[in-house]
């Protein structure tokens, strides 16, 4: 009987549990929807029901998409040009850059090593905000107010995190494959790149998924750092959708966007269970 409780109580509970997750999931997908739902629409049945689902008066198919490409002075594949770039190189240096760090850090073992984990860890908990009005005047001074040179800024922005993970997941690699490829003649950066960097896959797509995610969808360091009359990502191109006398076409707006989140949404859904293999991986080790 005492077991049969124990089964009816886990069965209550595990009922709830799932009723709450579906019921916060739903608020979750719910502006995702709207979003959709809206860049069928015309503008000016977005204006009288945002909340309407299209009908056969409001759905417009995709003329929304077609207009959300071309509205404004600035072309929408320009802004997406520069975003793949930016998103792309910045994950890349973040990668490499991190995780030769983090190798270094677990197998020199020194004071210096320590000290720049530790440093790493403290930029995770300084917020963007105390430092962005000097970030700006030093990325103009360093030349680093392009999107070819912005990368270096986000380098070190991601460091904190990536190096965090990638120290976790290096503490418990075997020291004794790395040893055995001193034995056969490898120096330390062959044996980095041929040895330990295959054995860090979990750990790179899980970073790498993290920090391209961060990087797309940033608005405020490349609104401050770059020149926006020249250089726009996707969400500043967002916010310059503007017509004649501050209008807005909804439709397009809403087209855009979803135009901005597609990729990334796509990319998380085909990687996610590499991002918690990976969490799980660097958590856990060490």
């Amino acid at each position: 009987m005492a077991k049969d409780n124990k089964i009816k109580k886990y069965s209550t509970g595990s009922t709830i549990l799932t009723a709450v997750f579906v019921v916060i999931c739903l608020v979750w997908v719910m502006p995702i929807f709207e979003v959709v739902t809206n860049s069928l629409k015309s503008n000016n049945y977005i204006n009288l029901d945002v909340f309407a689902l299209p009908n056969a008066e409001s759905f417009v198919g995709f003329a929304n998409y077609l207009t959300g490409l071309t509205f404004g002075n600035y072309p929408f594949l320009k802004s997406a040009g520069y975003s793949v770039f930016i998103s792309v190189v910045s994950t890349f240096l973040i990668l490499l850059c991190c995780s030769m760090a983090a190798w270094y850090i677990v197998r020199v073992q020194s004071k210096f090593a320590q000290f720049f984990y530790y440093l790493c860890l403290f930029s995770m908990i300084v917020p963007f905000q105390m430092v962005m009005f000097t970030l700006t005047n030093t990325a103009g001074s360093l030349y680093l107010n392009t999107p070819w040179t912005i990368p270096v800024i986000y380098l070190g922005f991601g460091a904190g995190l990536a190096i965090f993970m990638f120290v976790g997941f290096v503490k418990g690699l075997p020291l004794e494959i790395e040893e055995a490829a001193a034995i056969d003649g490898c120096g330390p950066v062959r044996t980095f790149f041929n040895v330990v960097l295959p054995m860090l896959k979990p750990t790179l797509i899980s970073v790498g998924i993290l920090e391209l995610m961060w990087v797309w969808n940033d608005y405020l360091l490349p609104y401050l750092v770059l020149d926006i009359t020249e250089y726009r990502t996707i969400p500043i191109h967002v916010q310059y959708l503007k017509g004649s006398y501050g209008t807005v076409d909804l439709g397009a707006t809403m087209a855009v966007i979803m135009m901005a989140i597609l990729p990334i949404i796509i990319v998380y859904l085909f990687c996610q269970k590499y991002i918690i293999k990976g969490v799980a991986a660097g958590a856990v080790k060490g």
